[in-house]
């Protein structure tokens, strides 16, 4: 029993109970070393009891420890402390997918791609090293606040098979995605992973499982048999390719499925393009249920019926016969099958490397290997147009011969098509831009606050519309600069406390001169050292002139005679500074000159 405080091998201190399941329990801990919160999962004490089960569930914990992408819970450790079985996860504070399904009823296109996208990449990644998933539903899914989702429980999967037919509850949660040929026990391989993709992008569409029943053996025997109710005639805004993807996802025959789940991957990419929407619904090359895949799910429904009856007769006593009877018909199948496979084996076949040839040559190769041949395109900035880029499944790998392999062709590096963002906010289109790969540089040019120009708007671009630009490639904008320019303090209504305003908010040193003048208003600016329209500067100096009365000298009543002045009141001579002279005479007698 782990309870809250205790340490797991001297270094994981449990927190508390997060999760519990009929494998194992997890727990939110500490690890005390790297100090960081991780999920420890420890194996339910009866099944740490079983020697060959903990070294299966061991080696393959051990092999998914070593899948690093951001779509995958990471595994750190592996370990067994004190008869207690445990794996040491990145700890992930979201929920996990199927509560999400539940409380809306069904996401959105757009969300169903955006996670679908992230899921292939995911499971593409972990089939590069060769580890099958085998068990992907919602409850192994968690998606955090951000919209991003990681898939825990890789490679576990496999080392719990084995064990979980005793489950009901596991049992009952995985067959809703499990694919056919797991159902009638041929086994899972990687084109099992994609039909459970397909069952669960379904399920996120419709808020639902596609197939259900009372009983595990029914909704197995559906998987089976029954092809997935269509998803455009539940919704009425599907387009064909989500409809396609689906349908070609959950194909019942694998030989219909995607030959790799990074196929379906790129599928998903364009699905939402307009040019999709209305796309030919799929046709399937070979036929969905061969001869022997209905022997088998006779045979299930079969045996179905007679675990009934074998329940009902040991009632009776009679179980025993029943039960002798019943396996002996499965050894029989079962080594029936196992030589069938071996006597009809066909030899593999290692794909060659046609990277970097001509389609014609690639196909030429690959045909001659016996394989059939499909092709892609898709944008590529290492590999020149119209040249392989690399095929699916990779090369170097062993597959039968007649298998379909896909050749992706490159269309050259993918450009990114401009448009007229005159008008636009600059901060806006760079960041787009940038995104892109795309260099964006910027020239200003000059503008005044009053003539409309709003900041930040792209004025000109130097690309024209249409034109397609790939990473590294450069485009320039103009943007308005806003500078302040001297209004005509003169001819204008301006006050020498509006100037004052006005020089202090642009930094403008002033200076005011005045004169007198008794034609003009006193206060008036009759003249600016800068005149009006020239830009102004920080730092910048201005004089201005402003009108004031004159002043007014008052003469007494009673003058005193000037200097010279005679005794019958003629005043002196004075100059008028021409070297002329004139007398000016009193009003008290005559003046003479």
């Amino acid at each position: 029993m782990i309870v809250k405080g205790q340490k797991i091998n001297d270094r994981y201190e449990v927190i508390r109970l997060i999760g519990e399941g009929g494998m194992a329990n997890v727990y939110l801990a500490q690890d005390t070393i790297l100090d960081r919160l991780v999920a420890v999962k420890v194996l339910r004490g009866d099944l740490a009891e079983d020697e060959k089960f903990v070294r299966r569930f061991q080696r393959e914990a051990n092999s998914a420890s070593k899948i690093i992408h951001p779509n995958i819970v990471e595994i750190y450790d592996v370990g067994e402390d004190q008869g207690e079985y445990y794996i040491v996860m990145e700890y992930i504070d979201g929920r996990d997918l199927k509560s999400l399904i539940k409380k809306r009823k069904g996401l959105t296109l757009s969300e169903t791609v955006d996670i679908m996208l992230q899921l292939t990449s995911a499971v593409a990644c972990a089939h590069d090293s060769y580890i099958i998933h085998r068990d992907i539903k919602p409850q192994n899914i968690l998606i955090m606040d951000d919209g991003k989702v990681k898939i825990t429980d890789f490679g576990i999967a496999q080392a719990m098979n084995s064990q979980e037919m005793t489950q009901t509850n596991s049992v009952m949660g995985s067959v809703h995605y499990i694919a056919p040929e797991q159902a009638n026990g041929s086994g899972a391989t990687a084109k099992s992973d994609i039909y459970s993709l397909g069952i669960l992008m379904y399920e996120l569409i419709i808020g639902k499982v596609p197939f259900k029943g009372e009983n595990a053996v029914e909704i197995a025997l559906k998987q089976m048999k029954e092809p997935i109710p269509s998803v455009i005639e539940q919704k009425e805004d599907i387009p064909m390719s989500i409809e396609n993807i689906i349908k070609r996802a959950t194909a019942k025959n694998p030989k219909n499925r995607y030959e790799s789940v990074q196929e379906m991957h790129d599928d998903i990419k364009t699905c939402l393009d307009r040019a999709r929407k209305d796309e030919d619904e799929i046709v399937f090359e070979y036929p969905e249920h061969e001869n022997k895949t209905n022997e088998r799910a006779s045979r299930l429904e079969k045996n179905s019926l007679k675990n009934e009856e074998i329940i009902e007769e040991e009632k009776s006593k009679k179980s025993l016969w029943i039960t002798l009877g019943i396996l002996g018909v499965l050894i029989l199948a079962g080594l029936s099958f196992f030589l069938f496979k071996i006597l009809t084996k066909k030899p593999d076949i290692k794909i060659a490397d046609v990277s970097n040839m001509t389609v014609e040559k690639a196909k030429q190769k690959l045909k001659k290997q016996g394989f059939k041949v499909k092709e892609k395109e898709e944008y590529s900035d290492t590999v020149e147009e119209d040249k392989v880029i690399k095929t699916s499944p990779k090369a170097g790998r062993s597959v039968k011969k007649g298998t379909s392999i896909t050749i992706y062709v490159s269309k050259g590096p993918e450009g990114f098509e401009i448009e007229d963002y005159v008008g636009q906010n600059y901060l806006t289109v760079k960041t787009t831009l940038e995104s892109n790969g795309i260099i964006v540089e910027k020239v200003e040019e000059e503008h005044t606050n009053d003539d409309g120009t709003i900041e930040n708007t792209i004025l000109k671009q130097d690309v024209e519309k249409g034109t397609k630009l790939k990473s590294g490639d450069t485009i320039t904008f103009t943007v308005p600069s806003f500078i302040t320019i001297y209004p005509d303090f003169v001819n204008e209504v301006y006050t020498v406390s509006d100037v004052e305003e006005f020089c202090k908010k642009n930094n403008v040193d002033l200076t005011v001169k005045e004169k007198e003048d008794a034609n003009q208003k006193e206060g008036t600016i009759v003249y600016q050292s800068v005149a009006a329209g020239k830009k102004v500067t920080n730092g910048g100096k201005l004089t201005i002139t402003v009108t004031k009365k004159p002043v007014v000298q008052e003469q007494p009543n009673n003058q005193t005679p000037t200097e010279g002045s005679g005794e019958n009141g003629t005043t002196g001579t004075s100059g008028n500074g021409t070297g002329e002279n004139k007398t000016q005479t009193s009003n008290t007698g005559p003046a003479t000159q």
